[in-house]
This record gives C-alpha cells, structure tokens and sequence, in this order.
C-alpha cells in the first residue's frame, strides 16, 4: 500500500484591476489585487454583499518576465510597493490606488515591473501596512504589560514567519522608543531586520537602523559615528541599533578585549530586543554582558522557550502565544469576503509519518535477510542504529543498509517510488554523531536510487565547512545552495547544523534519524520543512506552491511524546506535565487538526491517528516489546538507583529470584550483593568530600598547593598584569601537565579523555582570567568616565592636573586590585580543579559499579517478572494491574511460582522501612498486562492461529516448561502413524498424564475434530466438539496453577456449555515413581 505525499497544489497566481463606477468615492481609484483562483469569483467575493458593479480592467499573470527570476511568481504587495515608489497615492491600508483617470498607467507600471523595469522608480517613502490580528494583539498586550510595568520582560512565544520584526518595529514606536536595541546570537538575520526597517519604517518615522554588522555591509545601515552625526543636525532622530550578542560579549564594557560598543553600556534604553531568546542566551559571558546594559522593558522573541517557561521565567501575563495550530486554524478559518487574500494560504500544513525502527528491522529479518544474527535491540535505539566509527563505517552496516533497502522500495516509505521521490526532490535528515552522518554519505553516494542526488554534508568542520560560532551555518547554506542549483534532488545530513537561523523554502520533508529529546530542536528542524516554497515547472510553465510539508520519524516512542510537549509544554498552565489529561489530550487534538499524525497500526498499515493514540502508543510499543519477550524485560522496571539508599532486606528479597537473562534462567546463585554507595535524591552517586581530599593528597601531596602558589606569585609580581597567555604557559608545565599524567595513571585516561581534562582546565584559568579583566575594564571605563566628567566641568589647570593624577593613581589602584584578585583567584581555582576532576573520576568509577551491580538487580527482576505471563494466563482479567497483581492468586502458588512472598513483591512494589519502592514501571506495567490478554485472545481460537500464547511466556523455575508447539505436533504424528486411522474412532480415548499447558491435548483435539470421519459422525461443530471434549480427551495438571493455564487454554475457544471434569489438579509424578499410574486414572475417571 502506497503512502500519499502531496507536497505542492497547482497554482495560477493573477494579479487583477478594477474599478466601480457607481461609486463615487472611488473615482479615480483602482483597486490592485492577487489570486489564485478564478478572477471573476475573487472580485464577486469582495463585491457581492454590497450588490457593487466593477469594471475588470485587465488580469495579467503574476509572474516575471524577464530575468533575473523570469517565470517566477510574486505577490501583489511587491507590486503595490513598486507603485508606491512610482508616487502612485495608496488610500491608507487597502489595495486601492489613486491613478486620476489615466487607468492605461497602472498595467503600463505592471509590465514595467515584471520586466525588472526600475526607470522612475524613487523607493524611500515607507510602506504602509496593517498588522495582522494575532501581531496587533501581541503589542496591544505586550504595550499594556509595559505600562503598567516598568523594568519589566515579556516574550513572544511565537512560531517562524509570525512576522516578528514589523510587530516588534510597531511595538518600537507604539512606546514613542528614542532609543531601541535588538540583539541576536544570529548575525544573519541581520537583513530581515533591515529589510522590514527599510520597508515599513525607515520612510515615514525618525528613526535610522544603526549597525555595523558584517551582514549588512552592503547596505544603507548607519554607523554609530554616523547617526550621532545625524543627530546633532535632527534633533528628533531616534535609532534602532542592531548587534549581535557576539560583538557585543567582545566587547571591553561587556566583559571582552576590543575597545567598542561602549555607547552601549552607557545609553539607557527605552528597549531592548532579545530576537531567537532561547538560543546562547544561558551563558556566563551572555550572563554577564547583560548585566551591563540599562533599560526600561526587555521583549524576548522565541518560537520554542521551552526551558524558559517550565523554569518559570515568565508568568502568564507576560507572554503572548502564537503557536503552529494558531496559524493553520487562521489559515482554515479566513473570510474569503475580506477584500485581502488570506495571508496564510502560503504557509505549508505540516504532517508527520512515524515508523518503528524495530518492525522494519524485524521485517527484513523476516525475509531472510541475516542481520547481527539475532540480537536486534540496537534498533530501539536511533543513535545506536546509526552508530558509526572513526573510519565512518556504520557498527550495524548491514542493518543500515537493509534499512535504506527497504525505504527505497517497500511503497509504505517515502522514498519507494518515482512518484514520492518527486515530491521530496529536496529534504533534510538530522542525525546524532558527525560520523554517522558522513558515514550515511558514503552509502547514499553508492546506492542505486540515491547515487545521483547531490549529498550536503552540513556536519563537522574541514573542507567545505566551518565550525566557527556565527559562520557554519552560513557556510552549509551555501553548500546547499550551491546542491539545489545543481542537482534535481539533495539531500543534507546534519547533526544540528541549519536547524536554526537559515530558511531553505525548497526543503519538503525532515527526516528525523537521532533520539532528539528536547521538543525545542525536534521542532526547530521540523520547521525546516515548513517554509514557504513556489515554482515553476519550466517545461510546461505551470505554477505550483508548497502546500504540505512532511517530517517522517522512525522512533514512535519518543516522538509522540515529543508531540505532546509540543501540544502542552509551550503554555505555563500545561508545561512540566501540568493540566490534567482531558486537558492534554484537549490540546493534542486540536494540534491534530492542522499537523496529522500518521503512524502503522497493528496489521501494518500507516493510519491517521487520534489524540488517545498519541498520548497511549509509546506506552503500546514499549507493551509489546515487553510481551515479546515474556516479560524479561528492562522496560518494566523503575527507580533503580534507589536500591542503593535500601536496607539488606531488598537484596535479600532479590536473591531469592532467579536471573533471567534473553530467555535463559538461572536458579541458585550466589546471595545477591552490591557495593555500598551514597547517592542523592535523584539515584546520583554522592562522592563523600573525604574521599576527594584524602585522594588529593595521595596524589598531589603539596606539589600541587606549592606549584599554585608560586604562578599566583608571578601574576603579583610582575610589573604589568600578564596575558592569559602568559599565565597558561606557566601553568602549564608547573601544574596541569603533572596534575593531568598523575590523574592518567590512577584513572587510565585515555589519551583523548586526558586532552578534554586540559582543555577544560585551561578554559576555567581563561574563564576567571576573563572575567577579572572584563570587571577590571568596565571598573577603568568607569573611572575614566568619571575624572573626565570632573576635569571637564573645571576650569582652573591646577584643579585639572590635580584630577588627573587622581585618575591615574585611581586607574593604578584597580589594576594592582584586579592583579592580586586574579593571581587569588586562579591559585584558588587551581586548588579546586583537581577536586572537581577526582570527583567526577570518582563518581564515574561508581557509576560503572551502580551501573554493573543495576544490570545485576535487573537480572534478578527479570526473574520474577518471566513468572507474570503465568499469572495472566491462569489467573488474568481486563481489571489486573500493579496495583491489585497480588490480589489474583493465593500465597501458596505465589510462592511456589515466584520465590517470594507476596508480602515480599509488596515491599518491591510499594516500599517500607528504609526503602521506597516503586521498582516497577506502573504505566508500562498495566500496558503490557493489556497487551498480553489482547495477545491471549487474538491467538484462543487454536483451531486457526498459526502461533500460541506459550510463545510468549518464557520457562519458569518450576516444572512450568512448556513443550514446543512443535514437538506437540511431532509427537501426535508419531502416534498417527502408529495407529492409523486413530483420529476416526470417536470412542478412542486420550490422555496427558502431566499436562503443563494443554497443548498436547489441543492437538489432539484439533486431529479428531478437522477428521473428515469424524465430521460426517458429527456434523454439527458444536456436537461434535462437546463429544471429544467430554468423551476422549483426558488430562492431569501437578499444580493449581498450572491446571487454570490448561484449562483456560483448552477451554479458551469453546462458546458452548462444555463439562470439564475430564481435567484433575493432581501431581501425578508419585504415582508413576510407585507404578501406581492406573490406580489414580482409575480414582477419577472409572470409579
């Protein structure tokens, strides 16, 4: 079955003139619009309520005619501002223009545009506009906010292309702003801001755009010399300055080394912009440079502030909201009377496809394909699936390859067909490790229906690519660029890189191929896709737009969840798992509406899903990979850590259960023990203070306290303050090289895990270096500031020289101040290095200890939890769960099948003294119990399943070992060929002297009842069934346990009214080591 992927709608974009010449008002004026659809019906759209005659002037395609961009299309705003910039009078917000009875103009001025035409053409004057609803109600709310609060925050927790920059520019001058700043970790949206500023403000207002950014250096920005010069002959000018955060963090004032930017840290600002407020803003230099500017409102801008609001930085007053669903239902519900066209008809409707990685693995197996023989848990595991080596070869190559297979040619994938592929001619793939992605790059280049694709490679550095901060986006962008224009189809493979900060509108679909977490980057690439995208088929000339846009997954489990905190977590009232689950699941639908989910169900197929099936399909896929493997599973499990804050009693408790391990039980080892360790309240190993100092000691004795002292005696010394240079080199040879080889021989740090340490010391000496010359620098500035300001307000030359020496001796003070401060400092941080460092060995040598002695506590988990099929199948109902399990089944068989008591798996379950409990996973526990009994009832009917339940309950400690189902069927056909014919005689008789599931005798059942003989004896099923059941079918079951499984399974299928008396409870191994067999058939069946 083929999946459908329709990315782009067939457009006939038009732009139209008319006039009505009944009405007088408009005399003169013609109205200029844009559609894609029938001219006649827009025009009646807009005229009819009114009963209004038009005049259709002319109709012309939207579509350039020249080059540059001949054949593609535009919107009507991009002619309106050609017109504007013709003098063309426009009455204020609406598409009518003012031509004064020469309407031959304005199709003339439309050929002249596109044909690129720019004689006579006078831009400057600004753009009037009207700020969409939800922009308008984002400043009316985000002005009122400010007010009333001054010194205040508030975000915009906006989606992309919310159109933050003219809302932001309208907010500006909403607050009669002089001064405003906007800053940015991107340096490159440097130009939507200046484009806007140009567009909307820069022609009708005072303000000037003031920036020295690289990005805009070649356009019309001003420079801080500049506007002050402005300033100085307008009076009213005001400014919008853009920097971005890493010019401004290298900056002396804010903390950094070059001499600029001092403006400002001195101006106060009306506003300051945070623009992308949820990226490189957590820092400590961020931290810090923010510290020193002054301003009245701060206004964030984010589409995925995630962090932000479930930390709680803002409360809801001081955000405004416009999320995707926002945007999809305005685009849904448009007034298609309004005389404008809908503004966002052009924004793509996202979808997702999930698949399981699992299945598909599974399948391929299925098919014969040999992967890894029969170990396939890395398939659970994204990361661990495209894990790759230093040779950029893939760990699990076959898988990977099998996998591309089956995306290339199984119709279920997106990649299957001509068809599909045409539809993502370009897409993106985000994985978890540089080589796994130049890993997949060398298969892609090598596979049949991918060779000829061009493969951007948008990860690591060296070659095409950068990873200096600010430019390897940029760089990577090019290099798609540079692949779109010369390839039909692309595909770019990212760890992280272009998630953010760039827009590639031909992009139709993410694949997401890594656990990605966090719901802000698994949405920051979603979005990718989501940009708005038209073309040109050349050939024919026909015009299309992006209307859907695609993200396929292969991790249901995560995703879903990922979806929900997408549905939830961006609104205070829902995030960090607040609301109820009505609520949840309220939110989750309505996101549904306009972003489906399609994912497989059981049969295979891919299906639109529903809100429940989002919130319960992680928990169902965890369900069945626990049922599948009868329960041994590590999923089911919870809370492990807190072993090591119990008492003797749980290990004992557990060392009375068998270890299972993949399928195999072991019985009798040795008393469970762990090594005692302190962790904290979150199962996080506690390294005692003691331990690090006592091994402070050992290893470094006063070498290294001595060889501190004298680097922080050479920084006091010196007649200067020595460069961060200076202070490493002598570090360097005197402490990190000796503390780092001390720390390698007791660790065994490899030689790379040993250069991190370095690099990390040295990044904490640079650090606190830093941070006393940025304090040290604004403290002069300041001092500077200050003495001029003095010598300046006096006249006198000996009060002048007097305040000079002042000065300089204040400027001497600071620098012998911040000089002792900073040699304190580092001596001090030197001290504490190693601290930080032996803990942190300290506690990964414990982790690996908890992590060996977990693995342990899971075995013997595991060896109770293969008894729970058991149970189920004796004993289970649609009502069992963890919190009633025990309540099914008496002590005695507890026992008898577990080990332990069921005051015991109380106490595991539940907690007691000196223990919390809650070792199991309740969710995941009550799904798999589900699963199983859906499990149970889909395979009852024996006379039609292929399989049987006892696949999925795994050999227990007790005689409960089932027979292969196989081995049944040879065993009953060694009796059929020893007595032939057997199965035709309805008063032959059969019987399981030790029944241990009833398989045997659901053979046997099945060979009479499918007998041809047999069928014409007893031609009503019904009949003939009651008959073998009660007259020739004969069975003994040792335990209670046992019993209840037989029968419930010979029995599960029969709907008539069946005696069951021919099935005892009764161990029948005595008899038979007497050879008194006959006498205890004879007791229950013939006396």
């Amino acid at each position: 079955m083929s999946v459908e992927i329709r990315t782009g709608k067939q457009v006939d974009p038009k732009i139209y003139a008319y006039t009505t010449p009944d009405v007088a008002t408009n005399d003169g004026w013609i109205k200029i619009g844009y559609t894609e659809r029938d001219v006649a019906t827009r025009i009646n759209e807009q005229t009819h309520t009114a009963a209004i005659r038009t005049d259709l002037l002319w109709t012309e395609s939207a579509s350039y005619t020249e080059d540059p961009h001949k054949g593609e299309t535009f919107k009507d705003h991009d002619f309106h501002h050609f017109l504007t910039g013709h003098a063309v009078e426009r009455r204020p917000k609406t598409e009518w223009f003012y031509f004064n009875g020469t309407p031959d103009k304005a199709r003339t001025l439309f050929h002249q545009f596109t044909a690129h035409d720019m004689s006579g053409y006078q831009p400057g004057v600004g753009d009037d506009y009207t700020l969409r609803h939800e922009q308008e109600a984002a400043v009316s709310q985000t002005l009122a906010y400010f007010k009333s609060h001054l010194g205040s925050e508030f975000l915009w927790n906006a989606k992309p292309r919310f159109g933050k920059t003219l809302a932001a520019y309208d907010l500006i001058k909403r607050l009669d702003a002089f001064k405003a700043l906007v800053l940015t970790n991107r340096p490159a949206v440097a130009n939507s801001w200046y484009d806007d500023f140009e567009r909307f403000v820069a022609g009708n207002t005072d303000y000037k755009f003031v920036s020295s950014t690289d990005s805009l250096k070649d356009r019309n920005a001003m420079s801080r010399d500049e506007f002050i010069e402005y300033l100085g002959q307008h009076d009213n000018a005001r400014q919008i300055a853009f920097i971005s955060l890493q010019d401004l963090k290298g900056a002396k004032a804010f903390g950094g080394e070059h001499t600029k930017l001092q403006w400002v840290a001195d101006l106060k600002w009306d506003i300051i912009i945070i623009d992308e407020a949820h990226e490189g803003v957590d820092t400590f230099k961020t931290d810090f440079a923010f510290n020193n500017l002054h301003t009245k409102w701060t206004l964030h801008l984010s589409g995925t502030p995630f962090k932000a609001i479930a930390g709680g930085h803002f409360c809801a007053e001081q955000i405004y909201n416009w999320s995707y669903a926002d945007e999809q239902r305005a685009k849904a519900d448009w007034n298609s009377d309004s005389e404008a066209e809908n503004p966002y008809e052009n924004l793509p409707q996202l979808n997702m496809f999930t698949y399981q990685m699992s299945k598909m693995v599974l399948d391929v197996i299925k098919e014969g394909v040999t992967i890894d023989g029969e170990n396939y848990d890395y398939a659970f595991d994204l990361n661990e699936f495209f894990a790759a080596n230093d040779k950029y070869e893939f760990v699990h190559k076959d898988a990977v390859e099998a996998w591309l297979d089956t995306l290339t040619k199984n119709e279920k994938y997106p990649f299957s067909t001509k068809e599909l592929r045409n539809e993502l001619k370009h897409t993106f793939w985000l994985l978890d490790r540089v080589n796994s992605a130049k890993a997949l790059k060398k298969l892609l280049e090598t596979h049949p229906t991918f060779e000829n694709y061009g493969i951007v490679l948008a990860a690591g550095s060296g070659g095409a690519y950068c990873s200096d901060e600010g430019t390897e986006n940029l760089r990577s962008l090019a290099a798609v660029r540079k692949a779109i224009a010369d390839h039909e189809r692309t595909i770019t493979l990212s760890v992280g890189q272009l998630t953010t900060g760039v827009t590639v509108p031909e992009w139709t679909g993410v694949m997401m191929l890594c656990n990605a977490k966090s719901p802000a980057l698994y949405m920051q690439a979603a979005f990718r896709a989501q940009n708005p995208y038209s073309w040109t088929d050349l050939r024919t000339g026909t015009h299309y737009r992006k209307e859907r846009a695609y993200v396929f997954d292969f991790a249901p489990e995560r995703t879903l969840i990922i979806y929900d905190k997408f549905a939830n977590d961006l609104s205070t009232r829902m995030a960090a798992g607040h609301g109820t689950t009505q609520d949840r699941k309220k939110h989750i639908g309505e996101l549904l509406n306009f972003f489906p989910v399609i994912a497989e169900d059981n049969q295979g197929r891919m299906v639109e899903i529903n809100a429940e099936q989002v919130m319960t399909i992680p928990r169902q896929i965890k369900a069945q990979e626990v049922v599948k493997r009868g329960f041994m599973s590590n999923l089911l499990f919870d809370n492990i850590s807190g072993i090591f804050r119990a008492s003797q009693t749980v290990l004992d408790i557990l060392s009375d259960l068998p270890v299972a391990e993949q399928g195999k039980i072991t019985i009798g080892e040795d008393p469970l023990e762990i090594t005692p360790v302190e962790v904290d309240g979150t199962g996080n190993p506690v390294v005692p203070p003691e331990v690090v100092i006592n091994q402070q000691k050992v290893l470094f004795g006063d070498d290294l306290r001595e060889g501190a002292e004298a680097v922080g005696k050479s920084i006091r010394d010196a007649g200067a303050a020595p460069s961060t240079n200076d202070i490493l080199a002598g570090l360097s040879a005197a402490v990190i090289e000796p503390m780092v080889r001390e720390m390698q021989n007791t660790y065994g740090l490899k030689g790379k895990k040993a250069e991190e340490i370095k690099k990390d010391i040295r990044k904490v000496v640079v650090d606190t270096v830093k941070r006393n010359e940025g304090e040290q620098q604004v403290a002069e500035e300041n001092i500077v500031k200050d003495y001029n300001a003095k010598i300046d307000a006096v006249e006198e030359e000996a009060t002048k020289e007097f305040l000079r020496n002042k000065k300089e001796e204040a400027l001497t003070a600071v620098k012998e101040e911040y000089k002792n401060k900073t040699a304190n400092e580092v001596v001090t941080v030197i001290n504490e290095i190693p601290r930080k460092i032996i803990e942190e060995q300290e506690a990964s040598r414990i982790r690996k200890t908890m992590s060996e002695d977990e693995d342990k506590i899971r075995g013997h988990l595991r060896g109770f939890a293969r008894t729970i099929p058991s149970f189920l199948m004796a004993y289970g109902d649609e009502n069992i769960t963890l919190a009633n399990f025990e309540t099914y089944v008496n002590e005695d068989v507890f026992y008898e099948v577990t080990g332990i008591t069921i005051q015991q798996f109380k106490y595991l379950r539940d907690g007691g003294v000196d223990f919390a409990g809650n070792l199991f996973d309740a969710p995941t526990f009550n799904e798999a119990v589900q699963e199983f009994l859906r499990k149970k009832a889909e395979l009852a009917d024996y006379f039609e399943a292929e399989e049987d339940i006892f696949d999925y309950i795994p050999p227990q400690r007790t005689n409960q070992i089932f027979t292969p189902k196989r081995v049944v069927k040879r065993m009953v056909d060694e009796i059929e060929q020893e007595n032939p014919r057997i199965f035709e005689d309805d008063t032959k008789t059969f019987i399981d002297l030790y029944m241990k599931s009833g398989l045997y005798i659901t053979e046997i059942v099945k060979r009479l009842f499918n007998n041809p003989v047999m069928q014409e004896k007893y031609p009503d099923r019904n009949i003939r069934l009651k008959h073998i059941l009660e007259k020739q079918v004969y069975g003994f079951a040792p335990s209670e346990i046992i019993y209840r499984i037989a029968l419930n399974y010979i029995f599960g299928p029969i709907g008539i009214d069946v005696k069951r008396d021919h099935f005892i409870q009764e161990d029948t191994i005595p008899y038979a080591k007497e050879g008194r067999i006959q006498e205890v058939v004879d007791r229950y069946f013939f006396e």
